[in-house]
């Protein structure tokens, strides 16, 4: 996923701002309220792109992008739609292998009761590849610490690895799934999984590919898994086509077994179209279960003037094991 993050600027001159890769977001925003059980439309109204949300009993945390002060953003609620940004960088430091300014799509899991792993893209300095590093904290505030000496994932043939997102069976097994960055260099992109560690610091298998970019409304990319299970059903949601347009969306593929194979389905869950232009390219979406049990889809979407991807949020219900979602 390409992340720009632009502030300030005109949607005539995004294009030209292309370069500024989640640099350049606007100041943190204020919060935002809503109604129990209603769509939060703009739950932050500022760049906060790629969202994971981890609940801490009753806490929740959101996750995002790096912005100008901080190589990862952090935002924490009560009750998942009322959010406050805060002046916290959870990863202030970056690994001695990577450059600091594209640190992107930030997941953490809680391993054990005062553990909490982190795993985030961050630029590689040799080779020059978006890659995964993983981080481990006491707090879900962090700060997080590198751990390793270099990357968790980064397959060099395959232009990279991006967009980690992890999930945990009812087996207990954990695994990571994650896309390959092939878009950055022609490439097919794969979304992949792989067993890990108790710890989580370590991969315990080979990937096994899930799916890669097939479908027309798809164009030449698929990306941001996230993977749970309902029932018998394992649903892989993910993001594809261009991030930086309407064109953006985000799809589902549904297994009986947790390595596939997956079987798409043929629209996508939620769209520009579908939400009747409420949200513009909706997409890097997080699952989250509330303490009382209900599932919400957490995403971001472009404001009008495609300057930054705020947050949303929308209640998320089930049918026969498949996701529904009313915009």
């Amino acid at each position: 996923m390409r992340r720009i993050g632009l502030a300030h600027v005109t949607a005539a001159a995004f294009v030209a701002a292309a370069g500024c890769l989640s640099g350049c977001s606007p100041a943190a925003p204020p919060t935002a309220t809503s109604s129990p059980g209603a769509a939060t439309v703009f739950a932050i109204d500022a760049d906060f792109p790629d969202p994971d949300v981890l609940r801490v009993g009753k806490n929740y945390y959101a996750y995002a992008t790096n912005s100008p002060a901080s190589n990862v953003q952090l935002a924490t609620s009560s009750d998942a739609r009322t959010w406050t940004v805060t002046t916290v960088d959870p990863l202030p430091k970056l690994p001695s292998w990577a450059s600091p300014g594209k640190t992107w799509a930030p997941d953490v899991s809680q391993v054990k009761p005062d553990v909490f792993v982190m795993y985030v893209v961050v630029a590689n300095t040799k080779p020059a590849l978006q890659c995964i590093a993983v981080a481990t904290s006491s707090s879900p505030r962090g700060p997080f610490t590198p751990a390793g000496t270099g990357p968790l994932i980064c397959p060099d043939g395959e232009g990279g690895a991006i967009d980690p997102a992890t999930f945990v069976d009812t087996d207990g097994t954990r695994y990571l799934l994650w896309k390959n960055d092939g878009n950055c260099c022609g490439l097919d992109t794969w979304l992949q999984i792989a067993p890990l560690s108790r710890d989580g610091l370590t991969l315990t298998g080979a990937p096994t590919k899930l799916i890669k970019q097939t479908a027309a409304w798809e164009g030449s990319v698929v990306e941001a898994p996230t993977l749970v299970r309902r029932g018998s059903s394992y649903v892989l949601l993910y993001s594809a086509n261009s991030y930086a347009d309407g064109s953006y969306a985000t799809g589902y593929a549904t297994a009986t077994s947790v390595l596939g194979p997956y079987r798409k389905h043929p629209v996508p869950l939620l769209s520009t179209e579908s939400s009747k232009g409420r949200f513009v390219g909706p997409g890097g979406q997080d699952v989250v279960t509330t303490a009382d049990g209900h599932d919400l889809l957490v995403f971001h979407s472009w404001d009008p003037a495609f300057v930054y991807r705020r947050l949303d949020v929308l209640p998320l219900s089930w049918k026969n094991g498949e996701p529904v979602v009313t915009p």
